[in-house]
This record gives C-alpha cells, sequence and structure tokens, in this order.
C-alpha cells in the first residue's frame, strides 16, 4: 500500500466534504465524477485482492445509504439526495482506514487501543454530557469493541473507526449530512453524528473481507481458463494433420 495514502485519502475527503458545502446539484454530480476518478486512480497502486475489498465495501455501503437514508431516514444529506460522490468515496475510506492500519502495523497494539478508548469515551459522552442523547450510538459502541478485541482484522477496524469518526464529526459540523434526532420507528434518541456509526462500517469491512477473496478466486480461475483455451487453440494459418 502506498505510504502517501493515509494522509492523502483523509486530506481529499476532508475536502470534498467542504466544496459539496457549497456546492449546487451539477457540481455536485461532477464531485462524483472527480471521485470516482480519485478512487480508481487509487485502486490502481494495490494489490487486486485489496482491490476487490474495497469495491465489495462500495457496493454494500451503497445499499447500506439506500436503506438509512432514502429509505430509513436516520440520516439526510444537505439536498435530501444521496450524492454521487457517496458510493466512491466509502471506498476510499476504507483504503484510507487500511493504508493507515498497515501503516502502524508495529504498533498494532497502541492502534486498536486508541480506537476502543475513543469509542467507549465518545458512547459514554453521549449518554451524560453531549447536547443530544446518544443511545442508539451508544448501542452501537459494544459491537465495535467486540470487533476490535476478538478479530483478527482488529487493526483493520480500528484505522476505519478512526477516519470514520473524524469524518463524521467533520460532515455533520459543516452540515454535509445531518442525523435524525430520534431513530424513525423506534424512537431512540440518536447522536449528531452517532458514537456507534463506525460499528455499520465494521459490518461493511467484514462482508468485503469475506466476500472478496471468493471474487478474486472466481477472477483468476476464469482468466486461467480462459488462458487454458487460448493456448490449446491451433496457432492461425496452420494446417493441423
Amino acid at each position: 500500500m502506498p505510504r502517501w495514502l493515509p494522509l492523502m485519502g483523509c486530506a481529499y475527503l476532508a475536502l470534498l466534504l467542504a466544496l459539496d458545502h457549497y456546492a449546487t446539484y451539477p457540481e455536485q454530480l461532477a464531485l462524483g465524477v472527480l471521485t470516482f476518478v480519485v478512487l480508481g486512480a487509487a485502486l490502481s497502486r494495490v494489490p487486486l485482492e485489496r482491490r476487490a475489498q474495497a469495491l465489495a465495501v462500495v457496493a454494500f455501503a451503497t445499499i447500506g445509504e439506500v436503506v438509512g437514508s432514502l429509505v430509513w431516514g436516520v440520516y439526510h444529506y444537505r439536498l435530501h439526495n444521496l450524492p454521487l460522490f457517496v458510493p466512491p468515496a466509502h471506498g476510499l475510506v476504507y483504503l484510507t482506514g487500511l493504508s493507515l492500519s498497515l501503516a502502524l502495523r508495529r504498533h498494532t497494539r497502541a492502534l486498536v487501543l486508541t480506537a476502543a478508548v475513543a469509542a467507549t469515551t465518545w458512547g459514554v459522552l453521549g449518554l451524560t454530557v453531549l447536547p443530544r442523547r446518544d443511545v442508539a450510538g451508544a448501542i452501537g459502541v459494544p459491537l465495535l469493541l467486540l470487533f476490535l478485541w476478538r478479530s483478527r482484522n482488529r487493526a483493520v477496524y480500528a484505522g476505519v473507526f478512526l477516519v470514520v469518526g473524524s469524518l463524521e464529526l467533520y460532515g455533520t459540523a459543516i452540515g454535509t449530512w445531518r442525523w435524525a434526532r430520534d431513530v424513525p420507528g423506534l424512537g431512540i434518541p440518536d447522536g449528531n453524528p452517532p458514537s456507534g456509526v463506525a460499528s455499520g462500517y465494521v459490518w461493511f469491512d467484514v462482508m468485503a473481507l469475506c466476500t472478496a477473496p471468493v471474487a478474486v478466486a472466481l477472477l483468476r480461475k476464469r482468466r486461467a481458463s480462459r488462458t487454458r483455451r487460448e493456448a490449446e487453440q491451433p496457432l492461425s494459418g496452420t494446417n493441423p494433420a
């Protein structure tokens, strides 16, 4: 993974949200196209399996966005739509968190501990002193802590949590999106942003890490089969005996 990816990923995502704050709908579409280009450039610099993981995150996260925002209404974007830049941005978030965990692989324990303490503190503050009582967020924190404690991919989840948490605080502060005060249909108080929001990203990452190896294996099998068929075909212009 490129060493510059954690810094550049965070910088681009922060700039993207800042520009969207002032963008019209056509300008927002342009930001979406640009973000797809940036994601494509980032994917070209990582191994095949990492590409598959990032694309799987894009797929699962987009489904989650449609359900959570457009259907359920747990949160809303500034123009009450699903901005075009959101799906590829999820891929960039994953690659940024992943590259952060790899850059700090010699300090994995400290990275995981930092994420666990930050999530726990955020959850407690949401139940006690923050302006909006955050019960829904606090429910998601134990799930994140479980993955940070038990999963062999804990460093990835920790890196993604730190990136997601920072972007959630920044994005809601400038009004790119806003979480509902209560979870629709359940009436559970929710923060803006909720402290356990990164637990949703954990599920995206889990699904990506589970499905990507299968996708890569199928792709390699298909390529091998095509290569074998091409090798078995007689050369053009030859007259087989």
